[in-house]
């Protein structure tokens, strides 16, 4: 569990063009907002980023060596679309009581589909991801897991429109805040994914490709031997995934905080229905933010648009929502920061742990029954 500074909105003074993490090189910083946007799908894609950058394939490397000893690259991976493999998913929001939440916290951390768990400034305290393969009911799950974790209130939110989905943190600091470009991933091309069934030999893939791949010359040569495939059987396997929507991309994910983004702000947005599109379609187009969707909203919640934005202050997010507020007319908006991080994974898919979740979150609900010196009462998986 990673615990940040709580942030006040407008408190701090103008923040810096680049993200006070650790003290980088510059070519790695530029390395890094690279494989960020795409990681080559080549067999040797060390050699291919060093032509771009002006370095020999073992300088890249060296320059990834650094960047990982600085904590900063979480994983270089597959970034495959979750519901474009038939997965159900929902961002979800608790009201759960101070004396019950590190209970609450064990049981939810527990389930494997839940890969983001945070805590924000805002009544509903907790904000979870969560994701159930095919042949679930995640409405279902989702209300179990609300009883289990003893929440006074549960707001399911899915995704209603995708208007983008890609992390790219500005590590050179050459970014404006108002930069503007197209989404990496949206609504159409997950649109297109759905047309095409996932096979076992896709599945296998995604098995071998959604862990961290290793820092060597030719990693998809050691996923290859893996799989038992040639080189060449990988890389074209992944262009297909890509072409029918199922597979993102191939990229490097950063750790926000240790790479200097500690602001990590939640912009909700009261959009009136009929504009609803039109606003998430601008709104993606920054640069600045990583996520933009559409979630129902309920007589408690009237906020229809999510987005997250990620700076190294929080005067920058603000600055960012008040000019998006300003351009779009726009006004009645809320931006809920984490102030601690419960859980921050790659969702793992097709583990056999999804059929168990449920013992997984009573036994973790049981052990810190017992480490407060507590007796849980006993409970049936139906």
């Amino acid at each position: 569990m990673t615990t940040v500074e709580s942030v006040t909105p407008g408190a701090e003074a103008e923040a810096p063009r680049r993200p006070a993490g650790p003290q980088l090189r510059e070519q790695t910083r530029e390395l890094l907002d690279l494989i960020q946007g795409e990681f080559p799908l080549v067999a040797r894609p060390y050699a291919a980023l060093g032509e771009r950058l002006g370095l020999s394939e073992s300088e890249v490397l060296e320059h990834l060596a650094e960047a990982r000893a600085a904590g900063v690259v979480r994983q270089i991976c597959g970034i495959f679309d979750t519901k474009a493999l038939g997965y159900a998913s929902a961002l979800v929001a608790m009201q759960i009581a101070p004396e019950r939440l590190k209970r609450a916290i064990a049981v939810v951390n527990a389930h494997p589909g839940v890969s983001h768990n945070y805590r924000r400034n805002h009544e509903f305290n907790v904000w979870l991801t969560i994701a159930m393969p095919p042949g679930h009911d995640l409405d279902a799950v989702i209300q179990r897991l609300h009883e289990l974790a003893g929440a006074e209130s549960t707001r399911p939110m899915p995704t209603l429109q995708l208007f983008k989905i890609a992390v790219t943190l500005d590590m050179t600091g050459k970014r404006a805040l108002d930069a503007r470009g197209e989404p990496e991933y949206n609504q159409a091309r997950r649109n297109l994914a759905s047309g095409h069934a996932v096979t076992e030999r896709d599945v296998a893939y995604i098995r071998a490709t959604q862990i961290d791949l290793p820092d060597v010359a030719e990693p998809f040569a050691v996923v290859a031997e893996q799989l038992g495939w040639t080189v060449d059987e990988v890389l074209e396997h992944g262009r297909e995934m890509i072409a029918k929507g199922q597979l993102r991309r191939f990229a490097g994910i950063l750790n926000h905080r240790a790479a200097g983004f500690r602001a990590n702000g939640m912009a909700v947005w009261n959009v009136p229905p009929e504009r609803v599109t039109e606003f998430g379609q601008y709104v993606a187009g920054y640069r600045g933010v990583s996520h933009c969707y559409q979630r129902p909203t309920y007589p408690d919640w009237p906020y229809s648009v999510f987005s997250m934005l990620h700076h190294p202050k929080a005067a920058g997010v603000e600055e960012t929502a008040a000019a998006i507020a300003k351009e779009t007319g726009i006004e009645d908006y809320r931006v809920l920061y984490s102030t601690t991080e419960y859980k921050k994974i790659r969702l793992p898919y097709y583990i056999p742990e999804y059929d168990r979740w449920e013992e997984l979150c009573i036994e973790a609900g049981r052990q810190a029954d017992a480490a407060a010196g507590e007796v849980a009462p006993e409970e049936v998986i139906a």
